[in-house]
């Protein structure tokens, strides 16, 4: 009884299959492919292949750009959009020319073709990453600095694909990463980031004047700022001491003038002649006052 009931569980399973493959088949679904990955370099050209049958009369093909939003790149035979006047078919594949960065991101190609069961529909996705060299890098170099400060020149590029390393210049030297390794004359006490493309100098010295430029470089090419000058001059302290003796003695000769001017009574002769000068003025009011008093007796 028990090898019966196995067996007629085993005829079920094997009879679903058998359906589930049918209705596969007559609705056109297709196992998924692997997705492949394309890389290209920009303004040069790449074949996105599509791994399906070959062509036949009968055969149906469309090309979609995936995304946000789904667009068509070939559609009822013919290229959609650019793609006109810089791409061509090769069977179910396509070959693009002068390729650019905005061509970036995944593709797939549909076949369909009438079969036996129905409409059968093949499915392959393409992933097209376009290598782009780097642009002149954006270089910061502060033009003045005084030395002992910490000082930090920045390089960045935002164009380059896969994203570029930094490597710094020193009149037309490069900079080693490890500052210890070169020459003991140089300062030993920047820090270079190969990834950001910081250059930071954590006490910077008279030694580090100089013309300083910055490479950009990935897989596909490099590119160099131009060069700026930085002069790096000492704290000038006796200068500064200087400057703070005026201030002092300017001020020292301002408060003995004050109390030169309190000694001598300016200013308690001006308080005085205020006075002074307001007596009369209540004189008047009084006498007037006393007239209209005495003809109002009147």
């Amino acid at each position: 009884m028990a090898r019966g009931s196995r067996h007629r569980l085993l005829l079920l399973l094997l009879r679903y299959l058998v359906v589930a493959l049918g209705y596969h088949k007559a609705y056109g679904l297709s196992a998924p492919k692997d997705n492949q990955v394309v890389t290209a370099i920009e303004y040069q050209e790449v074949i996105l292949a599509c791994k399906s049958p070959k062509k036949t009369m009968s055969s149906r093909l469309e090309w979609k750009k995936l995304g946000r939003s789904v667009s068509f790149v070939y559609y009822q035979q013919t290229f959609q959009g650019d793609f006109k006047d810089r791409a061509e078919m090769i069977d179910f594949s396509i070959r693009i020319k002068n390729v650019t960065r905005k061509d970036a991101g995944k593709y797939r190609c549909e076949v369909s073709a009438p079969s036996e069961q129905g409409q059968n529909l093949e499915e392959d996705t393409v992933t097209l990453e376009v290598l782009v060299a780097p642009a002149v890098p954006s270089c910061e170099v502060p033009t003045s600095a005084l030395s002992g400060t910490v000082v930090e020149l920045r390089c960045q590029d935002k164009e380059g694909n896969p994203a570029p390393e930094y490597t710094w210049f020193k009149d037309g030297i490069r900079l080693l990463g490890n500052p210890k390794l070169g020459s003991q004359r140089s300062n030993s006490s920047y820090t270079m980031n190969i990834k950001s493309g910081t250059l930071q100098f954590n006490t910077v010295s008279k030694l580090d004047s100089g013309e300083y430029s910055c490479e950009a470089r990935n897989s596909v090419g490099y590119r160099r700022c131009l060069g700026k000058r930085m002069q790096v001059d000492d704290l000038n302290v006796s200068g500064i001491i200087a400057a703070v003796v005026v201030v002092a003695l300017v001020i020292s000769v301002c408060g003995l003038g004050v109390c030169y001017a309190q000694r001598k009574g300016y200013f308690s002769k001006e308080t005085s002649f205020q006075k002074g000068s307001s007596a009369p003025k209540d004189t008047a009011v009084s006498e007037n006052d006393f007239k209209h008093t005495k003809s109002f007796i009147i």
